[in-house]
């Protein structure tokens, strides 16, 4: 990570084109290193952190655990970057075209989705941004689940036999499909965890109408529905997700992501059933496994906890799980978009559509 930092901040000083910039980065290359290095190296130094632009008629700016959000008087800007999230902390490095992959999922299933529920997306100016209405948001997140993984795997694990008021049955193994899928909706929390909460209580709170509720979950429903055959049409299984909506003018809409491996975890349908009578793990394309490695590392984000150290290894890894899974959902190469300056060209592009 160290000879990382150094070029990292070598590529950033100099401000001039890629094609140049690679040329003159090579001479201090030291002999060590192999073409893989150096790619890894400049492949980082494209990457996102955090944007800090200014647009005419600005009115407002929102920075998530992922994505830049610009607002404008009659619509939004969304900049996918490639900050990476696991239990509501940001860690520390960025994964390179993570946001590309996020963007470019999120765009195709939210243009596909688009007849059976309305949603925020008008176009996607930049492989890492998407334009579209400014949506008043339910501070709710609908998460639904056909197997039970991750999260609801955890609190079972822990002894609990009720998620969300929704009754869990008993022997039930890790992965197993639930008999029908349920939905355990969270709080969305504006900084650290997002909690548990269940229907009755959202409605008790007032936090959503009932009326609302009910339609929420029957798009809740039928998006799953939807995602779950797209997946099992391309080998996957859709094991879990979760939606966001909103309102504008009066109607609702979805709104953020949908069916991005940020929001959504899959598995394979070649060998589940095996690995499940084996007790053994299940193949799977999602960011459970940044969740497992911070695990393995003693890490779940809790308090007085420290956050492993991120190799140049574990960030390549992670950067080609999301490729794979982008080709894998979409049935195309992923095309990395390589410029020399990254923020200028998504600068420009927003521009453009102003």
């Amino acid at each position: 990570m160290v000879i990382y930092s150094i070029y990292s901040r070598l590529f950033s000083a100099i401000n001039i084109r890629s094609s140049y910039k690679i040329v003159i980065i090579r001479k201090f290359v030291p002999p060590f290193f192999n073409n893989s290095n150096f790619r890894f190296l400049y492949y980082m130094s494209q990457t996102i952190s955090e944007t800090n632009f200014q647009f005419p008629g600005q009115t407002d700016f929102y920075r998530g655990k992922v994505r830049d959000v610009y607002y404008l008087s009659n619509k939004l800007f969304m900049v996918t970057t490639d900050r990476i999230s696991a239990f509501d902390i940001i860690l520390p490095e960025p994964i390179p075209y993570k946001g590309q992959v996020l963007n470019q999922i999120a765009f195709e299933f939210l243009t596909t989705t688009s007849e059976l529920v309305p949603n925020w997306v008008i176009d996607a100016p930049d492989p890492n941004v998407m334009a579209g209405f400014h949506c008043r948001p339910y501070p709710i997140e609908m998460v639904i689940r056909g197997y039970l993984a991750g999260h609801a795997w955890r609190e079972y694990q822990a002894g609990k036999r009720t998620l969300c008021g929704i009754p869990l049955p008993e022997g039930l193994r890790e992965n197993d499909p639930f008999p029908d899928p349920i939905i355990t909706p969270a709080t969305k929390a504006p900084e650290g965890h997002d909690e548990d909460i269940s229907r009755g209580e959202i409605i008790r709170q007032n936090i959503v109408s009932e009326e609302e509720y009910e339609q929420l979950e029957v798009y809740t429903r039928q998006l799953f529905d939807s995602g779950s055959r797209y997946a099992q049409d391309r080998g996957l299984i859709l094991v879990d997700t979760k939606y966001e909506f909103g309102t504008f003018e009066g109607k609702i809409h979805l709104i953020d992501e949908v069916h991005t491996p940020d929001s959504s975890r899959y598995f394979y349908t070649d060998g589940y059933e095996e690995r499940q009578e084996k007790g053994e793990p299940q193949k799977q394309l999602s960011k459970e496994f940044v969740r497992q490695w911070l695990i393995s590392e003693g890490f779940q984000g809790k308090e007085g906890q420290k956050m492993p150290k991120m190799t140049d290894e574990v960030i390549e890894s992670i950067s080609n799980r999301y490729i794979e899974l982008y080709e894998k959902l979409v049935s195309r190469k992923f095309v990395r978009n390589e410029t020399g300056n990254i923020l200028q060209r998504i600068e420009k592009n927003i521009m453009n559509t102003l």
